[in-house]
């Protein structure tokens, strides 16, 4: 019998990778022709190979380089990111007309962001550590309410001491 190794996670714990849309993965797939016409004069079954290469590295490029928002052992990690659950106020889950304001004219140009075109919701983050240059962190997320919930907890499990 084979052992799922998928981690079983606690109440409170949050995890998603922000990967392209499909229309995105598409795009990056044109590499491929683009790529096989180059070597095409050379010779056709070299550029059908190379074609086929740089369209599967691009595409899985796209794929394993997104960034992953996760809250888990008391950390808010956003990409390369990540601060304690202690040094944040409260968590905002946005949606629609409110997360478009977020992401574009009302996003604060000190805020830690993470933001990917095609993913609406939107979490907003208040950092309370005042020696943090960034007052906000602004991520991209598909489902706020969630990721807005798990800090949340991630918060109520925290002891209410200082983090230093």
């Amino acid at each position: 019998m084979q052992k799922d190794r998928r981690r079983v996670r606690a109440p409170g714990e949050y995890r998603e990778r922000l990967s392209p849309s499909l229309w995105v993965l598409v795009a990056a797939a044109v590499c491929a022709p683009m790529a096989a016409l180059v070597i095409a004069p050379i010779d056709t079954t070299l550029a059908l190979g190379v074609g086929a290469v740089v369209g599967i590295g691009v595409v899985a490029l796209l794929v394993v380089g997104a960034p992953v928002v996760e809250v888990r052992d008391g950390t808010l990690r956003a990409g390369r990111a990540h601060i304690e659950v202690c040094h944040l106020g409260d968590a905002v889950a946005l949606t629609g007309e409110r997360a478009r304001h977020a992401r574009g004219s009302g996003l604060d140009p000190r805020a830690w962001h993470i933001i990917r075109g095609g993913i609406d919701g939107v979490v907003t983050v208040a950092v309370l550590d005042p020696d943090d240059p960034a007052p906000t962190w602004v991520i991209s997320t598909r489902t706020p309410d969630r990721l807005a919930a798990a800090v949340r907890s991630a918060q109520r499990a925290t002891p209410r001491t200082p983090c230093r």
